[in-house]
């Protein structure tokens, strides 16, 4: 396979120099090439510019005002240069060959139009055992319906359009309804392709804001295949 289709890998940061640079490690270990990384760094008050420039030969940082980890996503599509979009977020990391399986995909049967992989959760290796037992980490690989896990066509990811940024979670979530109503083809890979970090400061999902906005997010989808659906009818 030819690897002459640039893969731009988009990375949202916020806060997080600890597990920065193993994440972009873990990017510029991938055994496809050409790649290129785009750290946006969403105002981060710690070292995590530091970090990133320290990978300056390889990485393009950006800084904007905190405005969410969609509105990240969205301006590193915007100075994406690549053919194919890929996303990290900057406390996971990649198996080293997640980019190159995912392209033979692409390679192989090109009426898919995006690609996952499964996810393997795992503690944070700094953190001691009570804060362990507090934050659930299940044990099994997981059908990883997950932005760090997805790899697309430029394009494709265009049609579906850009990442909400009024949701305080699941902004990856109202994008893949609406991929999903476009009748998007998806292939689930099996293979390990991403490790999850769980530590102190992602559990956000438990909020109460986050479950309403994840409800909300599920009725809009209905919403829409209703509203499909009777227009279906009355044609």
């Amino acid at each position: 396979m030819s690897n002459s289709f640039l893969v731009s890998v988009i990375m949202p940061v916020y806060n997080c120099d600890r597990y920065l640079a193993e994440a972009i490690e873990s990017v510029l270990a991938q055994t496809y090439q050409p790649l290129e990384i785009i750290v946006v760094d969403d105002g981060s008050t710690d070292r995590s510019a530091e970090v990133a420039q320290r990978f300056s030969s390889s990485v393009r940082y950006y800084f904007q005002p905190q405005s969410g980890a969609g509105a990240a996503r969205n301006y590193g599509t915007e100075l994406a240069q690549g053919s194919f979009f890929a996303f990290l977020d900057a406390d996971d990391f990649w198996v080293k060959d997640k980019l190159t399986r995912q392209m033979e995909v692409f390679d192989s049967e090109p009426e898919v139009d995006i690609v996952f992989g499964h996810i393997q959760q795992f503690h944070s290796p700094e953190l001691d055992e009570s804060v362990k037992n507090k934050i659930h980490c299940p044990s099994e690989l997981m059908a990883g319906y997950h932005p760090g896990t997805m790899l697309i066509e430029r394009d494709t990811f265009l049609r579906v359009g850009q990442f909400e940024t009024h949701l305080q979670m699941g902004e990856f979530i109202s994008w893949y309804a609406r991929a999903a109503d476009l009748g998007l083809s998806v292939k689930m890979l099996p293979e390990l392709l991403m490790w999850r970090r769980l530590h102190e400061t992602n559990m956000g999902i438990l909020q109460r804001q986050a479950r309403t906005d994840y409800v909300r997010l599920i009725k809009a989808s209905l919403d829409r295949r209703r509203a499909a659906s009777q227009l279906g009818h009355n044609s």
